[in-house]
């Protein structure tokens, strides 16, 4: 079942999220609607805020035509998608940054160059709730990372430049008042 999305405006966007004192079927259930509403939505990662819920876990998929590096090489050929970090942290991080551009499905349509490290290592409780490490590189790097924001109440807007704020300042308007008017 997909869930909705909660778009730029509403409140839980902006709520941290809160560490899942246990792994348990009621997990395993938001972590599976939550893959299902990013697929649907065409996304490559989604926290649980987005779908209106403030558990500290999220979800991402990485396409293996989206995980290839400048040499034209895979990224990340070792690690299987779908994942889901429950309880996440970035525990190392590379001195190399990467800009990129960046989308949102709580930002529909609006897209910003975003400065992220280039590798992070993260650790992670998965849902049989064993804990995890993971070296990511580049596109996984970058969407741990956007997700881990988002974990912590940091959206897309607040990574923007000044100038692309500025931009899409009419948009960002709009898309504030549209997520009132829904929310009532």
């Amino acid at each position: 079942m997909s869930l909705p999305i909660c778009t730029y405006g509403n409140p839980i966007l902006r709520q941290k999220a809160v560490e899942v004192m246990m792994v348990n079927d009621d997990i395993r259930a938001l972590a599976k609607e939550m893959l299902e509403t990013m697929y649907a939505e065409q996304g490559v990662g989604l926290a649980a805020e987005q779908v209106g819920r403030t558990e500290r876990m999220f979800v991402v998929d990485i396409p293996p035509d989206g995980d290839v590096g400048e040499d034209g090489e895979r990224e990340n050929p070792g690690i299987e998608m779908p994942l889901v970090f429950i309880n996440p942290k970035i525990v190392g991080h590379s001195e190399t940054v990467q800009v990129g551009p960046e989308g949102c499905l709580s930002f529909p349509d609006i897209f910003a160059n975003v400065e992220r490290w280039y590798e992070v290592d993260a650790e992670y409780i998965d849902l049989d709730g064993l804990p995890q490490r993971i070296h990511a590189k580049g596109l996984l790097s970058r969407a741990i990372q956007h997700e881990l924001d988002h974990l912590d109440g940091v959206l897309l807007v607040d990574r923007m430049s000044h100038v692309k704020k500025v931009a899409m300042g009419g948009k960002l308007k709009r898309l504030v008042k549209e997520t009132k008017k829904k929310l009532g």
